[in-house]
């Protein structure tokens, strides 16, 4: 008599898989609607808004990944709408968490080499420095201010609300493809996973050597950023197979402060280039951008040293 098949289904694993991340949307959805509602803390808001664009960028990683296993035309218009969103969502943090590391670095940065300025003190600042941050303050609230509209505007507008019920359909229901969806995880969803792990792997080997590259020169950055998002996908897709994903989402951390600083020591030279400020200031500046620069390569050591462990002596 032959044995029952107990090998788990594509289908039902990448359904429960979008199922708990479509809960967690919700949830977070929830806990951001009450906090406006409620005038909520700061740290209440952003944990809810970090937590709606991460189950909104798991599924939309998942559904470009295991594509073929779903019903494709719904996962691509729902991919493409929370993308969007995420995307959206990210800008106001981003403009907030590049204004407080500039700050802390000015304060670090003008400070004595043996005892750094310590923030708020009155004075710690130099003329230059206290400019540059100034300057910086302005641009970057002024981004800031204008992407918080941009978030109201979308979390209000109908857009949304059907990316909000696709989601909440999606909590319950996942759009599969009859055929492939009933195959083995090891025959469908395994080698899916591997094509995303492939293009990382890719997208790691041509990078430069640590030795080799240019951390003071911008122009390598776009690498770098292409990588912490084909981790990101690869790191989903493990996630979806209940892989560890300890050291993926340790490199990743490291990939996520590479950004930031290129950002921050974007968003230095920008106001550098600001007309007709005092030489003070564009020098505060210079060393500023040179600062994260330096955050940079450090950043790119120390995913190099996650990603290529040196191997323990016998």
């Amino acid at each position: 008599m032959a044995q029952p098949n107990h090998d788990p289904l594509a289908g039902d694993v990448l359904g429960t898989y979008l199922r708990s991340q479509a809960t967690a949307f919700l949830r977070a959805l929830r806990l951001h609607g009450d906090g406006a509602a409620g005038a909520a803390d700061t740290a209440e808001g952003t944990d809810a808004a970090r937590g709606l664009r991460g189950a909104a960028r798991r599924i939309a990683g998942s559904l470009g990944t295991f594509r073929v296993v779903t019903e494709s035309a719904w996962a691509d218009s729902l991919r493409t709408e929370l993308v969007w969103l995420s995307s959206t969502l990210a800008d106001e943090h981003a403009y907030a968490v590049r204004l407080a590391r500039l700050m802390d670095a000015l304060h670090r940065l003008s400070g004595t080499p043996e005892v750094p300025a310590p923030r708020g003190t009155a004075g710690a600042l130099t003329v230059g420095s206290a400019r540059a941050g100034a300057l910086l303050e302005r641009q970057l609230t002024l981004a800031r201010t204008r992407a918080h509209s941009a978030t109201l505007s979308a979390l209000g507008s109908s857009r949304f609300h059907a990316v909000a019920d696709a989601v909440a359909v999606l909590a319950s229901e996942v759009p599969l493809d009859p055929v492939a969806a009933r195959g083995r995880v090891d025959d469908v969803l395994v080698p899916l996973a591997e094509v995303a792990e492939t293009r990382l792997f890719g997208a790691v080997d041509a990078l430069p050597a640590p030795e080799g590259g240019t951390p003071y020169s911008a122009h390598e950055d776009g690498a770098w950023h292409e990588v912490r998002r084909l981790l990101r996908v690869h790191r989903y897709a493990r996630e979806t197979l209940g892989d560890d994903v300890t050291r993926l989402a340790a490199a990743g951390e490291a990939l996520d402060h590479h950004r930031d600083a290129s950002e921050a020591a974007a968003a230095s030279a920008t106001a550098a280039r600001t007309p007709r400020i005092a030489p003070a200031t564009a020098y505060a500046l210079g060393v500023l951008h040179a600062d994260q620069r330096h955050a940079v390569e450090a950043a790119r050591q120390t995913f190099h040293t996650l990603w290529h462990p040196t191997p323990a002596l016998p």
